[in-house]
């Protein structure tokens, strides 16, 4: 998983559904107040000098119009002493901007980091000290249940992409009630499918797309959200970039000139086509012919 997407996935998946740092909180032991309305908050702290202070994410709690509680959501790749700093700066702002108790969640990939990221921050002030709530991928639920998967997208692809280098049995009920959430789900909500792709193991990208073909009617591919994502700007360029991702991830072998050929491709009848075959086809000859 590239750096820039390691950061990204969780933010994304907060912005379109942010109970799901709810969800974490409650994975870590900790309790929210009741509240009719979650929100995304302004992730900006700086004050009137030059410094800039801007966290990863906000989720404002408010309970008829008025806020109840908050959270900040970091995402760690690494031990980053200067967090130190930073941190109790959020959380101070922010407190001061809502007028209400906030929390510090903190998100590592690996336990080395979870552990760095957890060390109390002793403020100087007589019992003032901040312990950042700190959640790694293991603390992440394992959503193998479809409909739970199917009430909660955010939350079941944050479970795949964290438990996706679990070579277990587990990991394969976990895939399952994520493809099937996404067969059975709503045709205008998000799959997440090329996040999720994007952040496994190729091996678990082939175990995904192993499971989309026994779900999936050929004939009624284009239908399906995992798809429309990769087309839904209705251009050619989209559907060609359908084809390779189907291909790549099902492990098929891609010589240089074929990628040419279908990202050359403007016939977007050819494409639907080569796309329907694609989630069959041993070699990129049976594409073609």
């Amino acid at each position: 998983m590239s750096p820039t997407l390691e950061h990204e996935y969780l933010i994304e998946l907060v912005r379109n559904r942010p109970t799901l740092v709810t969800s974490l909180l409650a994975e870590m032991g900790v309790a929210v107040p009741t509240f009719d309305e979650l929100s995304l908050g302004n992730t900006d702290f700086t004050d009137c000098r030059p410094t800039e202070y801007r966290a990863d994410s906000v989720v404002l709690m408010t309970q008829g119009g008025t806020p109840v509680h908050a959270v900040v959501l970091e995402i760690q790749r690494a031990p980053d002493k200067r967090k130190q700093w930073s941190w109790p700066v959020y959380l101070s702002t922010l407190r001061a901007r809502t007028k209400c108790p906030v929390v510090l969640l903190v998100f590592c990939q690996d336990a080395a980091t979870a552990k760095a990221c957890a060390e109390a921050i002793d403020m100087g002030h007589p019992g003032w000290v901040l312990v950042p709530i700190v959640a790694s991928s293991k603390d992440v639920p394992e959503i193998i249940d479809t409909t739970q998967a199917s009430a909660n997208a955010e939350l079941a692809t944050l479970s795949v992409i964290a438990h996706g280098n679990d070579a277990s049995e587990r990991l394969h009920k976990i895939l399952h009630a994520y493809i099937q959430a996404i067969v059975q789900g709503p045709k205008d909500r998000p799959s997440y499918i090329e996040l999720v792709l994007s952040s496994v193991p190729r091996s678990i990208g082939k175990i995904i797309y192993k499971e989309l073909e026994m779900s999936v009617n050929i004939e009624d591919l284009m239908d399906y959200p995992f798809v429309r994502e990769w087309v839904e700007q209705g251009e050619a360029k989209g559907e060609a970039k359908a084809v390779l991702i189907i291909l790549e991830n099902r492990g098929v072998p891609l010589p240089h000139e074929a990628q040419e050929r279908i990202l050359a491709c403007t016939d977007q009848a050819t494409l639907r086509t080569w796309i329907g075959r694609a989630v069959t086809a041993t070699s990129v000859d049976e594409l073609f012919d």
